[in-house]
């Protein structure tokens, strides 16, 4: 597990310890929101990636390399 200081505006601090303590935050739960909030910006920032790249791409053949990946997923290897 890795630590990190962080410096963050006073206003966020206040906005995110006020929505952590409103759904019933305890000890930990800000490291957590902080993680999980990290791995959402990556998700997005990759699927806009993505799509940014496949722009011209047929959605037929979307579909295909979409099946295929899946396929090569869900195969049996050692």
């Amino acid at each position: 597990m890795s630590r990190w200081n962080l410096v963050i505006p006073d206003e966020t601090d206040r906005m995110v310890r006020m929505h952590i303590a409103s759904n019933g935050g305890k000890k930990g739960d800000l490291s957590k929101f902080v993680d999980k909030s990290v791995r959402q910006m990556i998700f997005h920032e990759t699927v806009r990636e993505i799509k940014k790249r496949n722009v011209g791409l047929d959605p037929q053949e979307a579909q295909r390399l979409a099946d295929e990946a899946v396929a090569w997923a869900r195969e049996d290897r050692p």
